[in-house]
């Protein structure tokens, strides 16, 4: 099952005694899953979920908080939508639900964002508010890169309302537009787990939390296995080209050479792979790594110095630019 099923299905299973909280959930739920439509002059309220739990759990508080009887309509899938879709219906008492919900304002005028009770409630409110959403149109990916948990809104008011919720509680969200839908994303990872916890979804949490250390713990061991490798191949090419320069070097000055210069140059020449720690352990008496360096550099600086004086090409002449700018 999808991380977004689990949380659903965990959510609509979850008990919920405090009525200002049910109400809350029904409200928002009913705000971002349907709308009021006018059919033959009455208000009919409907709701399009896409997991039969919710939607039985939609029609149970309705009748518990409210008293109204709704009618639930399932739709097979087809074209772009390949699941099923459960619509909850109220028809005879659609008017009287959308104004008790705040759907609808005092004036009759349809709210465009969370109803007034619901932005100014409390705490646990505004947890119900955000179950409500998620359950009608909330998404949550695997985690990653691009790992968000997302409710697709009605319209930007209800975004904002959202924000302004999440905020109540502690957790930043942004709303922002994709191709003309208003979303609510929240992308860190801690923020994802911390609003999991507080709507309900603690199974799920578990799992989210698992996937996310095992996503990062293999991201970190990638990371560190293509350091090592890009060093090795600059290591590696950096060898080539102390090399090449060496040999040249030894073009240039010929015998006129000190002995020690002249042995690690020869080492160089004989190990063009090695690491310079490797040709210290390999020399004669053993050298440390900066030791080598120190005699290499020295001889190329003498032979680029012997090189100048003559006119003639230094010990990079021969070199590819790729190796020069190591």
């Amino acid at each position: 099952m999808a991380l977004t099923a689990q949380v659903k299905d965990e959510l609509a299973r979850l008990k919920v005694e405090k009525t200002s909280c049910r109400k809350a959930e029904v409200a928002a739920t009913l705000r971002f899953a349907g709308g009021l439509h006018i059919i033959s002059g009455r208000i009919v309220i409907e709701a399009e979920l896409d997991t039969a739990i919710a939607a039985n759990r939609l029609r149970t508080t309705i009748a518990d908080v409210y008293g109204h009887t709704s009618e639930l309509i399932t739709v097979s899938g087809g074209g772009l939508r390949r699941g099923a879709r459960y619509v909850v219906r109220v028809v005879k008492d659609g008017e009287s639900l959308a104004r008790q919900t705040g759907l609808l304002d005092s004036r009759g005028r349809p709210v465009r964002g969370l109803p007034p009770q619901i932005v100014s409630a409390g705490v646990a409110e505004a947890e119900a508010a955000w179950r409500g959403a998620f359950l009608a149109h909330g998404s949550l990916t695997e985690p990653g890169r691009s790992s968000a948990l997302e409710v697709t809104c009605p319209g930007p008011e209800a975004a904002l309302a959202l924000v302004g919720a999440a905020r109540r509680l502690g957790i930043t969200a942004k709303a922002r537009e994709v191709r003309g839908v208003d979303r609510v994303v929240i992308r860190d990872g801690e923020a994802i787990s911390s609003l999991l916890v507080r709507l309900g979804a603690t199974d799920v949490v578990g799992v989210w939390e698992e996937r996310r250390q095992r996503r990062e713990v293999r991201g970190t061991a990638n990371r560190l296995a293509n350091f090592d490798d890009a060093n090795l191949r600059r290591s590696a090419r950096a060898a080539v080209a102390a090399g090449a320069r060496v040999e040249r070097a030894f073009e240039i000055l010929g015998e006129d050479l000190p002995d020690h210069l002249r042995q690690a140059g020869e080492l160089r020449l004989a190990h063009k792979q090695a690491s310079l720690e490797e040709l210290g352990q390999l020399a004669v008496p053993p050298l440390t790594k900066d030791a080598v360096a120190g005699r290499i550099r020295r001889l190329l600086a003498t032979a680029d110095k012997r090189a100048k004086e003559l006119g003639i090409a230094d010990t990079e002449a021969g070199l590819s630019s790729d190796l020069l700018d190591l």
